[in-house]
């Protein structure tokens, strides 16, 4: 009867293992770390575990190979002893098989399944006799550390790039769908965590749409200039565009001029220069610590590559702002035909990400991506086919493509015509 419960006691102590490894590697740490009242103090010693993790697998593995053992062996006792009297190698194989379906349905599959289901709890319940374990078996977790200190060495496994934000917007992709958070919430973590991996160049406003004044205009002229664009900071240059010299405020230029000054290189402010290279999360601190609302942005050979202001930084987190002034543009418009006009200015990147194209090309824009495309200056009506997509160009300023029209071409055109695939029209 004896061996009997403890063949019971090892099948226990396996599903205990079992389970506690799960529970352990499953704990989630930020919801550990939240915990107060009573559970705080179970809390932090789970935390304090995990802190210790290869000691603490070492235990649970120690301690569930020698249930599994012990058990397999009383097992082989019994059935040989007991059940298949004189019969000692059918008894032996009998005990094996029983025992591995034993260990499989209730020392594994089963604790480890309820363990995963509430991790945390159960491990801060076991928590005390993992610790008790751990000071018992700790000359085995010695031997142990210096087999793996000399594993290590043998084999170096390759440096594992950090996944944290991907695994972060995974995690708010899963509570959005859950209903946990609105839609508009994670957008706003999603462009948090984001932040830092954009430039100034990504979002700024470049040299050729820059609105500037050279500081030899008139007073009337600068006040023209505000009343037509509705801005209230303008870049102030000397000669060209590559030497800007001050930011001309609207405030303090209509307040100077009231005063009787006649001279706008004395109502300027020092202009505030950056990389265009300098991560947006820089940017903002750069806004802050400058008191400026305004920046010039510097390409590498020092000339002007455009402009960005904390508008600009602030639209990245929440989105565009639009106040009674700005005219409403949509990068992306779908016709009644299903095909879209797309922005010149539109990030590449979006645009790519939208169609499943990966993104392997040398510009920021649309419209910089289709003179790469075309190999040469695009004109009105030019076309080329990428992925069952035709992308026309249907307006230019000047150089520059202000809007194209992408149109969804069948598979069965495409192969009819493979040759289309970088079709040019001139």
């Amino acid at each position: 009867m004896g061996l009997w419960f403890a063949l019971i006691l090892c099948i226990a102590l396996s599903a205990f293992f079992s389970a506690t490894e799960t529970a352990f590697s499953a704990s989630n740490r930020v919801k550990l770390k939240t915990m107060d009242g009573q559970r705080k103090g179970r809390a932090q010693l789970v935390l304090d575990l995990l802190e210790k993790y290869d000691s603490l697998l070492t235990t649970v593995l120690i301690g569930n190979n020698l249930v599994n053992i012990a058990g397999t062996a009383i097992a082989t006792v019994l059935f040989t002893m007991f059940v298949f009297k004189g019969q000692e190698d059918l008894g032996a194989t009998v005990a094996s098989a029983v025992m591995t379906v034993l260990v499989l349905f209730f020392g594994e599959v089963g604790p480890k399944t309820l363990a995963k289901q509430q991790p945390e709890k159960y491990a801060m319940a076991v928590a005390p006799t993992i610790q008790v374990l751990m000071v018992v078996l700790r000359p085995l977790d010695l031997l142990f550390s210096l087999w793996r200190k000399l594993l290590s060495k043998l084999i170096k496994p390759d440096p594992e790039e950090s996944q944290i934000e991907d695994e972060l917007i995974t995690i708010i992709d899963e509570a959005q769908t859950e209903g946990d958070i609105e839609e508009d919430e994670g957008e706003l973590i999603r462009s948090a965590i984001e932040f830092n991996d954009q430039d100034a160049s990504d979002i700024m406003t470049p040299r050729v749409d820059v609105t500037a004044i050279e500081d030899t205009v008139s007073l009337e002229e600068a006040a023209e200039t505000f009343r037509k664009t509705w801005y209230s900071r303008i870049p102030v240059y000397h000669e060209d565009l590559d030497h800007v010299v001050g930011i001309l405020n609207e405030k303090d230029f209509y307040k100077k001029t009231h005063e009787g000054c006649t001279d706008i290189t004395r109502i300027m402010n020092e202009p505030v220069f950056a990389p265009a290279s300098i991560p947006i999360s820089s940017l903002l601190k750069l806004f802050r610590t400058s008191k400026t609302h305004l920046v010039i942005l510097l390409d590498e050979y020092g000339g002007t590559d455009g402009i960005v202001t904390m508008e600009d930084v602030l639209e990245e987190l929440v989105g565009e702002i639009y106040d009674e002034h700005d005219e409403i543009n949509e990068e992306v418009v779908e016709q009644e035909d299903g095909t879209l006009i797309v922005d010149g200015n539109m990030q590449l990147e979006e645009l790519l990400e939208k169609y499943g194209i990966e993104d392997q090309y040398d510009t920021d824009t649309v419209g910089g991506w289709i003179g790469e495309m075309l190999e040469k200056v695009p004109e009105v009506g030019d076309t080329f086919r990428l992925d069952n997509h035709e992308f026309t160009v249907t307006e230019m300023d000047g150089f520059r493509v202000t809007r194209i029209r992408i149109t969804d071409v069948a598979e069965e055109a495409e192969k009819a015509d493979p040759e289309t695939e970088t079709e040019q029209t001139e």
